[in-house]
């Protein structure tokens, strides 16, 4: 299989088994959890869907980025949550439930927010006149979006046992698949690497705090509890970066716009523990403070 296969079929094949395992972990009552904790979940779907993206359009803006390095921000902006933003959370006590209904919901809203908000950039950045998310490649979008988790959902439902079995394979293989295609797209454009992250590294180092930052000041704002907090910060600041590499290079079939996602993919990583550490010691903190125990 040459390289064009592998990323044309392979990696779309890849990024379904990937989905099909979030929709293992997910159930309908997921969905139903809205009803419980309607603010929590409004507030971090705002943030995700409307706030980010206008926060990566003002950083491309500002750092004046090249048109496709430029899509490629908008693109991971409008990519959802990681799945890995449920381990996050869980380790840094944060509201793990709230996490799986975001994750959830953000896997079928992807499947309209990614075609409108790529499309939006690639008119405005007038990036390539063949360049752009036709209704033929919407559907290809929504099928390795939407289908898989419907399926793995469904496996779900009949063989509890299996979709706990798979779990961690699946996690292992999303893992996998995620560093070898980042990786392969920093390589493939190593010639030109210099200069893409002179261009687009410091706008998606300052993308990954800002979303971070966003996602917990945010929830604080509008009096989420710490756990709500916490576990809106993870969602809003890991991305599902795969989705976007996937998008970038085989239905858009354009490595350099791709590179910004497979950047983001090493940040969020080194980010996410970091602040998770830090507004986690935090909250201990307060919750341990004097006054906090005069309150209680």
């Amino acid at each position: 299989m040459n390289d064009s296969a592998l990323i044309s079929i392979g990696l779309p094949i890849a990024l379904a088994i990937i989905m099909f395992g979030l929709g293992l972990s997910l159930t309908v009552g997921d969905f139903r959890r809205i009803a419980r904790s309607p603010k929590a979940v409004v507030v971090a779907l705002v943030l995700q869907i409307l706030v980010l993206p206008l926060v990566a359009f003002g950083l491309v803006i500002a750092f004046d980025v090249d048109p496709l390095l430029a899509v490629g921000v908008m693109l991971l902006a409008a990519s959802p949550g990681g799945t890995t933003a449920n381990l996050f959370s869980h380790l840094f006590r944060g509201d793990v439930a709230l996490n799986i209904t975001l994750t959830a919901i953000n896997s079928v809203l992807a499947a309209v927010s990614i075609p409108v908000i790529t499309n939006l950039a690639i008119n405005y950045f007038a990036a390539d006149g063949e360049l752009g998310l036709q209704f033929g490649k919407v559907l290809q979008v929504v099928a390795i979006v939407l289908v898989p988790v419907a399926l793995g959902m469904a496996v779900r439902r009949r063989s509890p046992a299996f979709a706990v079995r798979a779990d961690k394979p699946v996690r292992i293989f999303s893992i996998t698949v995620l560093v070898i295609v980042a990786v392969g797209a920093l390589v493939g454009e190593r010639a030109n690497l210099g200069t893409y992250l002179e261009q687009v590294g410091v706008v998606t180092a300052l993308f990954c705090l800002a979303s971070l930052t966003l996602g917990y000041v945010g929830a604080r704002v509008m009096r989420l509890d710490a756990p709500q907090a916490i576990a809106t910060a993870m969602e809003v600041g890991i991305h599902n970066t795969t989705i976007a590499l996937t998008i970038a290079l085989s239905v858009l079939g354009s490595t350099e716009v791709a590179i910004a996602a497979a950047i983001y993919s090493i940040f969020m990583y080194i980010f996410a523990p970091a602040f998770g550490f830090a507004i986690s010691r935090g909250t201990r903190a307060a919750a341990s403070s004097p006054a906090a125990q005069r309150v209680d």
